[in-house]
């Protein structure tokens, strides 16, 4: 099976290796992108790829280090590979990986190795391809690219397939089956599972195999996938080979049949159609059906030998020995074998000699076929044992690759602890900080809570007072009415009553008495008009005491301060209406505004007005500050101390602040019947 498939199983291996295009930028003109845009265009034909491909190196030899260099270099080895052109090839693989490590360019790294497993496993050095392949999958895996990961599983297993260590190609292919499968390259999962069909079918598992190739043909008719390599055909053949070496050669002949209806293959295909054409006149041979025979076998000799299909050539010649000499005609049987034995020689593949000698020792008298015994025995447990160190060297490649692995682990674990260490001592060192930060700042809010609270024990003394004055003037007034209504309205009724009586005389003394009595009238009317003054005046003081200690307030922050500060106090107001409570809490939400202004604000100008109507006082501070977001979540002592004294006082209020657009704060209280009440303390 291996050496019947040899070259259609290359195929399909280069054709999942081909490299996606980078597609670099298309208004470039760097040379190096032209070269890339050739030599990824399957359009092109080989001979232009081939010189594109030297001119590339020559003249990335003398680039710096860019993308566009390693893209150019990257389709340089990626042709080399496809096409086994191999003009320079180390320098373009040791230029591509040294400027992707300086560059770290992981995917370009990954690829480098990538292709140098595959140049080296087109050159039979399976063990090292192995290698390479192992190092350009840890960096698909770490980059988490499962379709360059499944691509790399499928060519490590291929290559462990032509090292004959079938049991580890059949794990690395079912890896990369479970990785792809669920890819939308169709053509991909087919190829894996022809792949996985040639593994079992080594491994003598026929019905596994099946059964991996009736999947593949499902997926191509399913897909309608076709190119000129001819999939569909390829499977029949591959499901037609395993009756065959099932013995059930009547359904081999079914499958080799409906392959061979295309007739394109020959043209296509010229090594698949030898593998058909011998297949089915091989399996006719043993059904005893000699129509067409031996020209079935001379015919795919001769299309072999034409090619220079030397495997192919081996395997129709050893089938025409067989042929010979179960119909008596040992001199032809001989001469095919000595032919088989000849090329053998020349491919020097053991699968071909091994095969070519077993058919001669069938076919020669004793003592030759004793000889070419002897020499297939030799060469099959040389291979055996070749096969053993194959194995055993992949297994220590992996298991260094493996301990590797272990070693950066451990690595990474050190590195960690460390970091983690690194990362709770920041974390201590910063709650250190922060807890004597908040420390501090607590023994500054309670000092300026005592203050505040002193400077509410001095205002309510001061309010205590002015209601002791209030009530001490509203006796004096009692008093001025009393006087007033006693005095002066007592004078003026007797006047009244004067000048009733004289106004029906007209004499000089008369006259002379109304004159004296407008005298009276006059003084009277002085007397009123001072104790008026007197009466506005104390009322105006009294007016003017919570004005007076926001003012001093105002005047106070303009001195202190460098932000420029204009107020405005509506004298409409009748504070006499607005209780003490109201009063208090307007003056510290004004306090606590100008202190947030004057530690956060940065403002250059501070605008305060107080106004009111019948029902409401309203205070508006406003600055051109910073701003802040409103819309937080956690706002500071100050700011909260100002909502609950709106809330206190039944008001509301409204903060506007947009970033760099500085604040509008708008306290809105109702005015209540001022009522002699005790102040809570905070």
């Amino acid at each position: 099976m291996k050496q019947s498939l040899f070259i259609l199983l290359l195929f399909l291996f280069f054709s999942c290796n081909k490299k996606k295009s980078s597609n670099p930028e298309s208004n470039t003109n760097d040379s190096l992108v032209y070269y890339s845009r050739i030599l990824s265009n399957d359009k092109k034909s080989f001979e232009l790829k081939s010189e594109t491909s030297k001119k590339a190196i020559l003249f990335a030899e003398k680039k710096e280090n860019s993308k566009a260099k390693r893209e150019a270099l990257l389709s340089v080895i990626t042709f080399q590979v496809l096409n086994q052109d191999y003009f320079r090839f180390d320098f373009a693989y040791k230029t591509l990986l040294e400027n992707s490590i300086a560059a770290n360019d992981s995917v370009n790294i990954a690829n480098a190795y990538r292709f140098k497993a595959s140049y080296l496993k087109n050159n039979a050095v399976y063990d090292s391809a192995f290698y390479f392949y192992g190092k350009s999958e840890k960096i698909f895996k770490n980059l988490n690219d499962e379709e360059n990961l499944g691509n790399i599983l499928l060519n490590k297993s291929v290559t462990q397939y032509f090292a004959n260590d079938f049991l580890k190609a059949d794990l690395t292919a079912t890896k990369a089956y479970n990785i792809l499968k669920n890819q939308d390259d169709k053509y991909k999962i087919y190829v894996i599972l022809t792949i996985l069909g040639n593994i079992n079918s080594e491994l003598n598992e026929y019905e596994k195999a099946l059964e991996y190739y009736k999947k593949g043909l499902e997926t191509i008719e399913k897909n309608n996938i076709d190119n000129n390599q001819h999939p569909k055909a390829t499977s029949l053949n591959n499901i037609g080979h395993i009756y065959k070496l099932q013995k059930k050669y009547n359904e081999a002949i079914t499958y080799f049949n409906l392959a061979l209806e295309n007739r394109n293959i020959i043209k296509d295909t010229p090594d698949l159609y030898v593998l058909l054409l011998d297949n089915l006149a091989y399996c006719k041979f043993k059904v005893k059906d000699y129509s067409r025979l031996p020209e079935m076998f001379l015919e795919s000799l001769k299309i072999s030998d034409s090619l220079k299909l030397y495997s192919s050539s081996i395997y129709s010649l050893n089938h025409l020995s067989e042929y010979y000499a179960a119909n008596n005609d040992y001199e032809n049987a001989r001469k095919c074998s000595e032919r088989a034995i000849s090329l053998s020689k020349m491919t020097k593949l053991p699968v071909d000699l091994l095969s070519a000698l077993k058919q001669g020792s069938l076919v020669f008298p004793s003592e030759e076929s004793k000889k070419l015994s002897q020499d297939y025995i030799r060469i099959n447990d040389s291979l055996q044992q070749t096969e053993r160190k194959s194995q055993e060297k992949f297994a220590k490649i992996q298991l260094e690759t493996d301990e590797i692995i272990q070693e950066k682990e451990g690595l990474a674990e050190k590195n960690r602890n460390l970091l983690y260490v690194f990362v709770v001592s920041f974390i201590l060192v910063v709650l250190l900080f922060v807890v004597r930060a908040q420390r501090a700042r607590t023994r500054e809010l309670l000092y300026k809570q005592a203050q505040q609270k002193a400077n509410e024990d001095i205002y309510n003394l001061m309010m205590s007072q002015q209601a002791i004055i209030d009530e001490s003037r509203s006796k004096e007034k009692k008093r001025l009415a009393q006087d007033l209504h006693d005095g002066v309205l007592g004078r003026m009724f007797g006047l009244r009553l004067n000048l009733d009586s004289l106004n029906s005389s007209t004499d000089e003394e008369a006259v002379q008495r109304r004159f004296e009595l407008l005298n009276e009238l006059k003084t009277i009317e002085q007397d009123i008009r001072e104790i008026s003054h007197d009466l506005n005046r104390e009322k105006q003081v009294l007016i003017n005491n919570f004005v007076s200690i926001v003012h001093n307030l105002l005047e106070e922050q303009k001195n202190a301060f460098e932000a420029n500060v204009n107020y405005a106090i509506d004298d409409t107001i009748n504070w006499d209406k607005i209780g003490n409570t109201i009063k208090i809490n307007l003056y510290r939400i004004l306090q606590e505004g100008l202190q947030n202004i004057n530690k956060y604000a940065n403002a250059k100008n501070i605008w305060v007005e107080i106004s009111g109507n019948a029902e409401s006082v309203s205070l508006t501070i406003q600055d051109d500050g910073i701003g802040f977001d409103v819309n937080r979540k956690s706002k500071g002592i100050g700011m909260q101390n100002m909502i609950s004294r709106t809330h206190d006082c039944k008001g509301i209020i409204d903060i506007q602040s947009k970033k760099d657009q500085g604040t509008k704060i708008i306290i809105t209280v109702p005015i209540e019947t001022k009522q002699p009440e005790t102040i809570t303390q905070e």
